[in-house]
């Protein structure tokens, strides 16, 4: 799995989650029951990792919603 999305927002993250989902794309969130740690002030940022054979078409999704700002650069294959 590669991450496509890092943000603190949470109704981002839970648009993406409902995009994602809705298009049958895999998705993982990490590090959202991170608030416990850090007081509920939103510093840490959470993360949307899909599947790498989804990578495409999850980006494309994202774009295509007007999301193209918050996707992560793609990592260079090794």
């Amino acid at each position: 799995m590669k991450e496509i999305v890092r943000t603190n927002n949470a109704v981002l993250i839970t648009a993406i989650e409902a995009l994602l989902t809705g298009a049958g794309i895999a998705h993982l969130v990490l590090d959202q029951h991170m608030s416990v740690l850090e007081g509920s002030i939103g510093v840490l940022q959470r993360r949307v990792l899909v599947p790498d054979e989804d990578m495409a078409a999850a980006r494309r999704l994202l774009t295509e919603a007007g999301l193209a700002h918050e996707l992560r650069q793609p990592e260079p294959d090794a």
